[in-house]
């Protein structure tokens, strides 16, 4: 990450990994006490989606912020899920999934390229753009999606369909089909939907969804900077985790620095973490620059939003540190309290019954344990388990 050149403009603060922290557990709603937030327009995190990977996923992440609420398979739910950012399943708020189309749309046929990573190459080869075949692939999906259908049924009927520069040999399958990324980009602009709780994955028409809007484009005008602010990719990041490169979100968005660096917003000022040049958005340096500690402890699955910002030496300082927080494997969770990593956890299940294994970074009082235990009751609860203590 470069520093300050003597060239750069002077940073409007200087902040620490601590206040950074504190920052982002408060404003991803961390600090909210259980059942208190009831309008999913009061949780910002859905502003940028919750991934949904793993047993728990986003329903314990919107959990864990307050929601008393779970993803259901009920098309009146007040979430969503959709195959967005980085071709990951992420909950968002039901009523906005025609904006959040919209923002999460490439900013560019390079920008689209960067996304579907190796399906690019070879229709670039035959001479058609990526915009045009997400397109392509989008009306398609459309066309065979009248009702639900799993994710392996859509692949084969687009496989008939498309010809071979949209195809790959896939080894593992023994088979032929369809490149995976651009198959999950396209899903939201063919008007489609993952059912919550099913694997394999199961699509089906957005309910209400406006016709003009099926299938959606690509290329939409002006990409993401048409989408409504709060929703916007770019500014969502800041505004969630309080600071960022140009470089950090572009690698959250799988998106080339060139595109975001255009998107930047204009109210982004730069700042210093520990004397490392970064950006906040100005209107963030008074919650910054606060030193107000909550001692709220919260047991973190391990694709919780707050644990996907891309400057992960923020949350573990050491190689060794990041390493086992994210291996190329098998995530933990983390037990985090005013943003700092206490322990790691994971769970082991039978009969019934789940226990947490933690690994403690630093020694939890007879206090962080008894948060964590009654965190641990309720993650049990979610799985229609019982909570049987500390492995």
């Amino acid at each position: 990450m470069a520093r300050t050149s003597p060239s750069s403009p002077a940073p409007a603060a200087g902040l620490t990994a601590d206040q950074v922290l504190r920052f982002r557990m408060a404003r991803h709603g961390l600090t909210a006490a259980p059942g208190t937030v009831t309008d999913p327009g009061d949780a910002p995190i859905l502003n940028l989606g919750v991934q949904d990977t793993g047993p728990d996923g986003a329903a314990w992440a919107l959990r864990v912020r307050g929601l008393d609420a779970s993803l259901t398979d009920d098309p009146r739910c007040p979430f969503a899920l959709a195959w967005t950012l980085r071709g990951a399943p992420h909950a968002y708020r039901r009523d906005e999934l025609g904006q959040v189309r919209r923002a999460v749309s490439p900013f560019s046929e390079a920008d689209a390229g960067k996304r579907i990573f190796d399906a690019a190459a070879p229709l670039r080869r035959a001479g058609i753009a990526v915009l045009d075949a997400l397109d392509r692939v989008a009306s398609e999906m459309h066309d065979i999606a009248t009702a639900e259908i799993v994710k392996g049924e859509m692949s084969a009927e687009l496989t008939r369909r498309l010809p071979e520069p949209y195809l790959r040999e896939c080894r593992p399958c023994q088979a032929i089909h369809t490149y995976e990324q651009p198959f999950r980009l396209a899903a939201l602009f063919a008007g489609l939907e993952l059912v919550p709780g099913t694997s394999p994955p199961v699509l089906r028409p957005i309910a209400d969804w406006p016709s003009s809007d099926v299938p959606g484009p690509m290329r939409e005008p002006d990409g993401a900077s048409s989408a409504p602010t709060h929703l916007q990719p770019i500014r969502a990041y800041l505004s969630l985790f309080g600071t960022g490169t140009m470089q950090e979100v572009a690698a959250y968005l799988d998106a080339p620095v060139a595109e975001v660096r255009a998107h930047w917003p204009e109210d982004a000022v730069p700042v210093t973490v520990n004397e490392t040049a970064t950006f906040a958005l100005a209107g963030n340096l008074p919650a910054l620059t606060g030193d107000e500690e909550s001692g709220v402890v919260r047991i973190l699955g391990p694709y919780d939003p707050f644990l996907q910002a891309k400057d992960r030496h923020l949350l573990a300082a050491s190689a060794t540190e990041r390493k086992a927080l994210f291996p190329v494997l098998g995530r933990p969770g983390a037990v985090v309290r005013d943003g700092r990593i206490l322990a790691l956890w994971r769970p082991t299940t039978a009969k019934g019954h789940l226990r947490l294994r933690l690994t403690e970074w630093v020694p939890l009082t007879r206090a962080d344990r008894g948060a964590v235990a009654e965190q641990a009751t309720a993650l049990a609860d979610l799985r229609g388990v019982t909570f049987d203590g500390f492995a």
